[in-house]
């Protein structure tokens, strides 16, 4: 399936039924009065978060949601059946906007959490309603109201403990593939991830590690370059930001380079403040290269000069220092205590 993270929406919640006009006629039961019921309340359109769902592209195919009308009511004061409500399943992670206003309504990160978006139309009054003792016979009811309609812009922002950012070729991908099940396509060009890609890392029950790899970011991403910056939004929800760097010089730009770049698109970015409060790391992926082992060296050295930030070193294609990363993580997440 395809993967999309925006979608726009119509939603139109039920409108109530109208109440109606009647009057008790039975034989030897003269004068019987009114006795006209209400309608039924619309129908209201909910939000649930599933997390068996991991794109809106189903928003693709249907872009108007109606809940159904409440009926209208009947004699012998019957009420009319309520409108039936929609429930409609987003992934975990989607982040509703007023499309108008650009209000944010609702934020559903919780699976299976539910959200009244939209509220359906009271119900219209029978004539019974308005009897009093001086209008003993009143034909007077009231339509239904109309239910809410709303336009929204969906976003879906995934949810991971840990972002990886890169240039394109740093090996985000060889990497998430090291130290988690997933298998994101690997390939010697640039853009090679097009889509986040999730990876879960296991350490015991209760205390694993959720990776997101986030396509590369290139100079002046921020500006459209590339790919631009719209998968930005999916590291803005991380709690920490891992720095991938290649050890080789790609096209001239060395380690201090690729970091300086990285962190200038991040900071140029639009996409949200938070991101730059991250804690972060860095990672020297590709160590065992074929690149100079002194110039190499001397990168490295240049990068320590500008940064304290913690450095790890691996190389994901033949999974030399995975393990010390794994516990790395570990420990930033949860501590040093034994697990």
């Amino acid at each position: 399936m395809k993967f999309i993270d925006e979608a726009t929406i119509r939603l139109e919640a039920g409108s109530g039924g109208a109440g109606t006009c009647s009057f008790r006629r039975e034989k030897y039961i003269p004068f019987g009065g009114p006795d006209g019921g209400d309608g039924g309340d619309g129908g209201d359109v909910y939000f649930i978060a599933k997390d068996n769902l991991n794109t809106l592209a189903a928003f693709n195919q249907q872009r108007i949601f109606k809940a159904s009308n409440g009926q209208r009511g009947s004699g012998a004061h019957k009420t009319g059946r309520r409108g039936d409500d929609l429930i409609i399943p987003v992934p975990v992670g989607t982040k509703v906007f007023h499309q108008d206003t650009n209000e944010v309504i609702c934020d559903l990160v919780e699976p299976n959490q539910q959200v009244l978006i939209a509220k359906g139309g009271f119900h219209g009054m029978g004539n019974a309603r308005f009897k009093t003792s001086v209008n003993r016979a009143p034909r007077h009811t009231t339509p239904g109201y109309p239910g809410e309609i709303l336009n929204l812009r969906l976003e879906l922002q995934v949810l991971a403990d840990v972002g990886l950012v890169g240039l394109p070729n740093a090996g985000k991908s060889s990497l998430i593939r090291c130290i988690s099940q997933a298998r994101p396509k690997v390939a010697d060009y640039p853009f090679t991830t097009l889509i986040p890609q999730l990876g879960v890392v296991h350490y015991s029950l209760g205390h694993d590690i959720v990776v997101a790899d986030i396509p590369g970011l290139i100079e002046g991403a921020h500006t459209g370059h590339g790919l631009g910056n719209l998968f930005l939004k999916h590291i803005s929800r991380t709690r920490l930001l891992l720095f991938v760097l290649n050890a080789q010089e790609v096209e001239g730009i060395s380690c201090t380079e690729q970091y300086k770049m990285l962190s200038q698109e991040l900071e140029l970015s639009a996409v949200s403040e938070h991101i730059n409060t991250l804690p972060r790391m860095i990672l020297i992926n590709k160590i065992d290269s074929d690149y100079h082992r002194e110039q190499k060296e001397a990168d490295i050295n240049e990068l320590k000069e500008i940064t304290s930030l913690p450095i790890l070193y691996t190389s994901a294609l033949n999974n030399i220092g995975t393990d010390e990363l794994k516990e790395r993580l570990y420990e930033h997440f949860f501590g040093s205590q034994d697990i």
